[in-house]
């Protein structure tokens, strides 16, 4: 007899017998049978379409974040030498000592050191047993909201930013100054006084006295300047010619002392080693004379297709970099014939050269009007450094003397001088106020002012680089040991 369960609430349904279990179609098979959006509700676990699932709050994960790398790629401020730039950077260490734990105690450190590059994740441990550290143990009883260290940071007094004066602090005009790329006519001797070569003459200016002196005139002799260099142990005064002449003068005395007639052509690049006098022409070759042999017994280097325009010993004096028309930069030392190291990636004529003297075998290189870019090279190894490209034709090249820093002019089309950072490549200061090609550079002997000349006939006075540590001592009665030599 069948027995079936009644209930006055409800309709009577008949129960089932059991069965033998059978296999379960997948619940993502059963949804296939609904609507798309009866689908969408099915899965996000809402029994009605219009009902939506919710919940208080979001509380996003950040194991895996690499803060690092975050702070690495945010963006830099234009110029850190003012004080928003400052401002910036003093906020960044303050974030990385707060989320980072660098312990950052000081501006002066370079907290930005690490920009730019992608470090790689540092593996964490699950558990990490250590002893509280006593910054640590003060901690919890600091009342204020950041650590010791940054404390410290916010504390430490402000340093004075560095001010470059955007004007010169001296015109003079150089009238018949030429507008040629390929010469050199103006240089700063070790006594502190200035040569310019001016068509057929050569001038000299004392620094200390304003003093203006002519030292020779080659309009007799049919002859142009083209290129003027002192030697940096003496008075004498190397001055090229474009009849290919080289002509020693006693600055001292205003006397010529010398005439070398070893070049075909013009004389636009000059370098002194000592009593090794380096002369580069537009008949291609080098020219290595000592000035105390006979005339005759000469040295001739030959590597360049095209005209010479640049002349520079390394700071040992060891090796001399050359650059030319051809787009070459070549490196010789003093006992080969041809160069022993050859630079081909510049695309436009090499005048502007410059050793560092911060790092040994350092040497900078600029490109003309098709080239724009400063490139820099390992000597030691051969090896191209890195390169910028600065928007118009590089003219010059000048390290500091006391920091490491790098001055550059420039022709087309931009007529500007610029001083870098080196090796961040960052720019100090942009100065401006020449209306043609700024061709002409030379730094004081002190190492803080330069003079730069272009062909709107005029030479202009500049104070870019800070003093060296030695002259920002102060001389005082107290100190026993600045009388004693």
């Amino acid at each position: 007899m069948d027995v079936r369960a009644t209930s006055p609430s409800c309709d009577t349904k008949s129960i089932p017998a059991p069965s033998t279990p059978t296999k379960r179609t997948p619940y993502k098979q059963q949804l296939g049978h609904y609507s798309p959006h009866l689908q969408h509700c099915l899965s996000n676990g809402s029994g009605s379409p219009s009902k939506e699932k919710s919940c208080d709050r979001f509380i996003p994960t950040r194991n895996g974040a690499q803060w690092e790398n975050s702070f690495s790629l945010a963006p830099e401020p234009h110029n850190e030498n003012n004080d928003e730039g400052r401002e910036h950077q003093t906020y960044r260490c303050l974030l990385k000592n707060e989320l980072l734990g660098a312990k950052i105690d000081d501006i002066k450190l370079n907290c930005d050191d690490g920009r730019n590059v992608l470090r790689t994740p540092h593996k964490r441990r699950l558990f990490h047993y250590q002893s509280p550290s006593r910054e640590q143990e003060d901690h919890g009883y600091s009342l204020s909201p950041v650590s010791r260290k940054s404390q410290k940071l916010l504390t430490s007094p402000k340093k004075s930013m560095r001010k470059i004066s955007r004007l010169p602090y001296k015109v003079l005009d150089a009238p018949e100054l030429q507008d040629d790329f390929y010469l050199n006519l103006v240089d700063w001797s070790y006594s502190n006084v200035l040569t310019v070569g001016l068509n057929t003459s050569v001038y000299l200016w004392s620094a200390c006295t304003s003093q203006v002196t002519r030292l020779c005139e080659l309009s007799c002799e049919g002859d142009v300047v083209t290129s003027v260099s002192w030697s940096d142990r003496n008075n004498l005064l190397a001055v090229g010619t474009s009849r290919g002449r080289v002509q020693l003068w006693d600055a001292q005395v205003q006397k010529r002392t010398a005439v070398f007639d070893n070049h075909e052509s013009r004389v636009g690049a000059l370098a002194w080693n000592g009593d090794l006098l380096c002369s580069g022409s537009r008949d291609r070759f080098i020219v290595q004379r000592d000035i105390h042999t006979p005339p005759h017994q000469i040295k001739k280097l030959a590597g360049h297709k095209q005209e010479v325009c640049g002349l520079k010993w390394s700071p040992d004096r060891q090796h001399l970099a050359s650059g030319g028309n051809d787009n070459k930069l070549f490196v010789w030392n003093q006992s080969s014939l041809t160069p022993i190291q050859r630079y081909t990636d510049h695309v436009a004529a090499v005048k502007a050269i410059a050793w560092s003297p911060h790092q040994h075998g350092l040497l900078a290189s600029g490109g003309g009007t098709a080239d724009q870019h400063i490139r820099f090279w390992n000597t030691l190894t051969g090896q191209p450094l890195q390169s910028i490209a600065t928007g118009s034709q590089v003219c010059n090249l000048a390290w500091s003397k006391t920091t490491n820093e790098f001055v550059s002019t420039h022709g087309y089309s931009q007529h500007q001088i610029l001083v870098w950072k080196y090796p961040s490549l960052q720019q100090v200061v942009c100065l401006t106020g020449h209306n043609c090609r700024v061709l002409y550079l030379a730094m004081s002997p002190d190492g803080q002012s330069i003079v730069t000349g272009a062909g709107d006939e005029t030479l202009r006075f500049w104070n870019v680089f800070n003093k060296s540590r030695l002259q920002k001592e102060s001389r005082s009665a107290l100190n026993l040991f600045s009388s004693i030599r």
